[in-house]
């Protein structure tokens, strides 16, 4: 199997919760790898625009007619994205830290993993409406 063909396996199996969780981990371990260095060196750089498109393009995708999440969860992700941006641009002028951007990261991943905990139980139970269906048509 190609690797290409490993990747559309692997995005269809995958739920868009698994798919955010996996996205925001991989531009965290970025921050991480740039929070030692130079706010201004290339790889902070390229960590932090990276980290500011993931959070620009979830709050584009927040403020989308037909989004199906509550609107007070849309408007919080709109609201950290707002905040991302402007704590970013501080952390490249050196007056800001990069920790409070891995910590929000961590803490919406967090919420990811319990969120795709809970559909892949829902995914695991029988549908109960369906089972009593099919007694009944046994039965008959």
């Amino acid at each position: 199997m190609s690797y290409q063909a490993y990747q559309k396996t692997q995005q269809a199996a995958e739920t868009p919760s698994q798919v955010e969780y996996r996205l925001l981990a991989q531009v965290t371990t970025a921050l991480i790898k740039a929070k030692e260095l130079n706010p201004r060196d290339k790889t902070t750089v390229q960590a932090l625009d990276w980290n500011r498109r993931v959070w620009s393009t979830l709050a584009t995708d927040c403020a989308v007619e037909g989004n199906q999440l509550p609107k007070e969860i849309r408007a919080g992700i709109i609201s950290l994205s707002i905040w991302v941006s402007k704590h970013t641009s501080g952390v490249i002028r050196g007056k800001m830290k990069i920790a409070p951007l891995i910590n929000i990261n961590r803490s919406i991943m967090a919420g990811l993993a319990k969120q795709a905990e809970l559909q892949q139980q829902m995914a695991n139970q029988p549908d109960r409406q369906n089972s009593s269906i099919v007694s009944k048509n046994t039965i008959l």
